[in-house]
């Protein structure tokens, strides 16, 4: 006899072995079928899932089972993604709390360290994904640094360069000094804070700036054309004294000031802000960094000259290798001292840029990498126009569109050493003036010139000490897999975590000759959260049309934020994080995943649904109870029980062809709602049908039936019937909730002994 309640915790772990030593996970290659295939966009392997995975998996299980048990081949694949930055970011974490930093290994120990860290988190998420009742083909499992999706990542960006479609060049990017690598700008975050924004004397006007320290570097001064106070002022050029001489600025027009602001006169720095980097280049301005890669102050190409007074030497000296805080506060005490501070507004707030780990942005000059991508996204903003990737909601289709008319050259590298290393060389004998670090054999750092360092270090100590390497974008490079001559060194840059994850439907399946690739691809839907539209969803289409000709999925269906029980979004910092092993271990993988599915609709943001999580617990139990009330009955007339067929049984009540009208309806409904991506109200017809149709009116319609029939054959027909109704429920409920689902079916008896995963669907009776 079943338990008086469903017990997750009892049951989940043993369904779930006995789906995976059954195979049931693995499709098969059917030719003349077509495949239903899913890829799983691969959590990070830094760390564990968050909620978001969590709903990510429910609505992927969900499709998969479902069409598996409409009789494709479905092929769910599973993976991890290395991410790069965001893993760098926690290893060296953990690191700090042993007191070591990344600067004391070389690059191939430090990226060894982090390998050896990741193969254990890697194990944790794998571990929660099965919690979670993924019927994903373990089989076919694949880790974004694995060797053969390495070499599909290098062999593109090869096929990109010989296309001409990667250059390198200088450029203003986000560089973050404390984890010393680029970000994109839709990696950046943008914070609200309150600093000073002070007011400094610049020759005839005042200027407003929170960021006194760049000033060093200003070429040039800008107002609004249309701002009557500074017209006549436009295309003069003047002397404008500061801490360290006079200096000549041109004023020039800018339509983007905002005369409001200040005093509605900018200063143009175009190494240190990438709107002035902008205008530099239209009014072709020097560009010349004041802050170097460690955020410090470089004022080396100051303290060289010979012209410089003692005064301005001393001062320049006292700023020359200081934090940018630090030589903030001794420049305005210098600004006080020389009557330049006008006066400081102590309560300005503004949007400040961070990293992925909440330090400031400093944006710099670097040389980078960059692809093309006028050709790339044409293609990819048609596939989508034209519907080939039809996207869902389909309201978020014009979030993808306008992020492809914005789109502009991508710069792919990054500074990280965990990540998938750029296959370009240099031979240091052609390219002396290549900037490099290492540790000696004696575990000292080094840096500076290859080209003067060499004269008291081995190549072969420096190469096998390598830590970092600058090229200057006019250096010549080798792009190939091994080294190409004796005297090269590797580029330490890595690939943009998006650049390896933008090929993951082409490493996943084989790309190009494998039987996986040729029957799979393109896979048919990709789901995932509408935030990474734009960093993921739009690469994967450009590199799927640029190296197969068609796009890499058939559908997009965007899922929303999860967000706190406060709305807010999730922090630690909040404290208000939902951990979702929590849940599943107070009640079970099925409710989560039930009530999160149920909070899907429209594919917008919404709260973590903790009602409803309670609400689908409670609801497991009565499908659960339901069951328990037909074995019940059925072991008190201790006899076998017909199975229900339209032509064989007789006798239905009013009540039963009602419940049979009802059910087809349901099935009718649910196949509709899924196959428009409607997945919260498809969860939401099957609730209410079993929850008032069948435990609210049918099961007690069948209670009478059941007292007071006269004959075996009477109540056989009524329990027959209802068997049937509970089998149909079950299906339908299956791909929702599984594992309360796969426990009754096991419990029920059945015309066939197969597992519920890989039952037949249930179809509308003609």
């Amino acid at each position: 006899m079943m338990d008086k309640i469903f017990k997750p915790a009892e049951v989940e772990e043993k369904i779930y072995r006995m789906w995976e030593e059954g195979g049931y996970f693995t499709p098969k290659i059917e030719e003349g079928k077509k495949p239903f295939t899913v890829l799983l966009p691969p959590p990070n392997a830094s760390g564990k899932m968050h909620t978001g995975n969590v709903l990510m998996i429910a609505i992927e299980d969900l499709l998969i089972r479902w069409h598996r048990m409409r009789g494709e081949p479905a092929l769910w694949l599973p993976g991890t993604d290395h991410a790069g930055t965001e893993t760098q970011i926690t290893f060296e974490r953990e690191l700090k709390k042993e007191g070591k930093s990344r600067f004391q290994f070389d690059r191939a120990s430090l990226y060894q360290l982090i390998w050896d860290f990741v193969q254990k988190n890697k194990g944790l998420i794998e571990g929660q994904i099965k919690q979670m009742g993924a019927s994903v083909d373990w089989s076919r499992y694949k880790f974004t640094l694995d060797p053969d999706a390495v070499a599909v990542v290098r062999s593109t960006f090869s096929k990109l360069a010989a296309s001409n479609l990667v250059y390198r060049d200088d450029y203003i990017v986000n560089y973050c000094p404390s984890c010393g690598t680029t970000y994109a700008d839709i990696e950046v975050e943008h914070k609200a804070r309150r600093d000073p924004l002070y007011f400094m004397k610049y020759g005839p006007f005042t200027i407003a700036t929170v960021r006194p320290e760049t000033k060093f570097r200003d070429t040039a001064l800008a107002v609004n054309p249309k701002d009557a106070r500074y017209k006549k002022y436009i295309g003069q050029t003047l002397e404008i004294p500061g801490l360290l001489g006079s200096v000549s600025m041109t004023v020039i027009p800018d339509p983007k000031v905002d005369p409001k602001f200040g005093t509605g006169i900018m200063k143009v720095t175009p190494a240190h802000d990438p709107h002035d980097f902008e205008l530099g280049k239209k009014f072709n301005l020097p560009v010349t960094p004041v802050i170097d890669l460690s955020g410090r102050m470089d004022l080396s190409w100051y303290l060289s000259r010979k012209d410089v007074s003692e005064k301005y030497r001393e001062r320049a000296q006292k700023y020359h290798g200081k934090k940018v805080i630090e030589a903030r506060r001794l420049m305005v005490e210098d600004l006080k001292g020389e009557w330049l501070l006008v006066k400081t507004d102590e309560n300005y707030e503004h949007l400040v840029p961070v990293c992925k780990a909440g330090h400031d942005i400093e944006p710099t000059i670097l040389p980078n990498w960059f692809i093309k991508v006028e050709t790339l996204k044409k293609s990819a903003a048609k596939a989508v126009d034209s519907d080939k990737v039809k996207i869902y909601p389909k309201w978020r289709k014009i979030t993808y569109t306008r992020w492809m008319e914005v789109m502009h050259d991508w710069a792919i590298s990054r500074q990280n050493v965990w990540g998938i290393r750029i296959p370009a060389w240099y031979d240091v004998s052609k390219n002396p003036q290549i900037e490099i670090s290492f540790l000696s054999q004696e575990k000292v750092p080094v840096s500076g010139r290859v080209g003067e360092i060499m004269k008291n270090y081995s190549f072969a100590e420096i190469e096998s000490g390598l830590q970092t390497l600058t090229a200057p974008k006019d250096c010549c490079y080798v792009i190939s897999d091994n080294k190409p001559g004796e005297k090269f060194l590797q580029t330490t840059e890595t690939f943009d975590t998006w650049f390896s994850s933008g090929q993951w439907p082409l490493t996943t399946l084989g790309y190009p000759n494998s039987a996986d690739f040729k029957y799979f691809y393109p896979t048919s839907v990709l789901e995932t959260g509408w935030e990474i539209l734009p960093k993921w969803v739009s690469r994967m289409i450009m590199f799927g049309l640029y190296l197969t000709g068609k796009p890499p999925f058939e559908y997009v269906y965007l899922h929303g934020i999860v967000r706190a029980l406060d709305g807010r979004k999730m922090s630690k910092s909040l404290g208000n994080v939902i951990e979702p092993d929590d849940y599943l271990k107070e009640f079970g993988a099925d409710a989560l995943r039930m009530g999160l599915i149920s909070g899907t609709a429209n594919g917008r943001d919404f709260n973590f649904p903790r009602d409803k999580v309670i609400a689908f617990r409670n609801f497991g139990n009565k499908v659960w109870n339901i069951a328990r009330f037909f074995l019940s009955e059925c072991e008190k007339l201790g006899k076998d029980i017909p199975f229900y067929s339209k032509e064989t049984t007789k006798s239905l009540t009013t009540e039963d062809r009602k419940i049979i009208k009802s059910l087809n309806l349901l099935v009718r409904k649910v196949d509709r709602s899924l196959e428009n991506f409607k997945f919260a109200r498809a969860g939401e017809e099957i609730y209410q049908f079993v929850w008032h149709e069948v435990a609210d009116k049918y099961i007690e319609n069948c209670k009478s039936r059941l007292e007071q029939s006269q004959t075996d054959e009477e109540k056989a027909v009524c329990l027959s019937l209802l068997r049937h109704t509970i089998l149909t429920c079950l299906k339908l409920l299956h791909p929702f909730m599984p594992f309360v689902t796969e426990a009754i079916w096991q419990q029920m008896s059945r015309k066939h002994n197969e597992p519920l995963i890989i039952s037949k669907w249930p179809e509308v009776e003609k």
